[in-house]
């Protein structure tokens, strides 16, 4: 039989990370058994969960590699959103992003039930690789990619990109993989360097590629690949 801790079955429902969960158990919202949770307490799959009063059950993981288009914003709900996510992406289950792309952008978009998933991912701190292509409005000089290797100091956010490959593809065109999760931060980048960003698509997350996949398109990341994702994003033993 199956013994978790209280916070991580309930990252395992996919309602949010472990850390989240702590606070919902120190809230007092999660209760076993009709009994109030405790920071450290175990559940078995024979005990009662609650959250809020509603009982709630292990999802089977998924992971998704999504196409998300140009004009999809990544929110759930917004007023002022032409296109949400939610309403963009058809799945029959529930599922989360795992690091935003801008509206503007597209490309590459892992979906989700896991919380642990979308907690480490969607903090920039953990050096997850993510490759992007890119094309700017004029030739770039060679000393660009330069700069843009070596860490960009950012005005307007008041911080210094961390060091990034950059591969040129045309006059016009780069591939730059970055390691950092700053707010629309190629096209901050680009414009510290007098470029303004006309297209930009993420092609990798980790060991997921983008591949054949067209706008709107989706596939469900299994197997090895899906192995090889989890041993690559919580290898640092403190995300765990």
């Amino acid at each position: 039989m199956n013994e978790y801790r209280i916070n991580k079955y309930i990252a395992l429902c996919g309602i949010c990370s472990r850390r989240e969960a702590d606070g919902l158990i120190e809230a007092g919202r999660v209760l076993i058994n009709g009994n109030k949770a405790e920071l450290g307490s175990k559940v078995t799959d024979n005990d009662e969960v609650t959250l809020d009063g509603k009982a709630v059950k292990p999802e089977e993981k998924k992971v998704v590699a999504y196409y998300k288009p140009v004009g999809v914003t990544c929110t759930e709900a917004d007023v002022h959103a032409n296109i949400t996510l939610t309403e963009a992406f058809k799945y029959p289950t529930r599922l989360t992003y795992a690091g935003r792309l801008d509206e503007d952008s597209e490309g590459l978009l892992l979906m989700t039930n896991d919380g642990d998933l979308i907690h480490v991912m969607m903090c920039g701190s953990n050096n997850h690789e993510k490759e992007y292509i890119v094309t700017v409005d004029k030739d770039i000089e060679p000393i660009i990619f330069e700069r843009m290797e070596k860490g960009l100091f950012l005005f307007d956010l008041n911080v210094e990109t961390k060091p990034c490959k950059v591969v040129p593809v045309d006059l016009r065109t780069f591939k730059i993989t970055l390691t950092q999760g700053l707010n629309r931060q190629i096209r901050r980048m680009c414009f510290e360097c007098g470029l303004d960003v006309i297209s930009l698509k993420r092609i990798r997350v980790c060991n997921i590629l983008l591949g054949d996949l067209k706008p709107n398109e989706y596939r469900e990341i299994n197997c090895e690949e899906l192995d090889k994702l989890y041993d690559m994003v919580f290898k640092n033993p403190a995300q765990e």
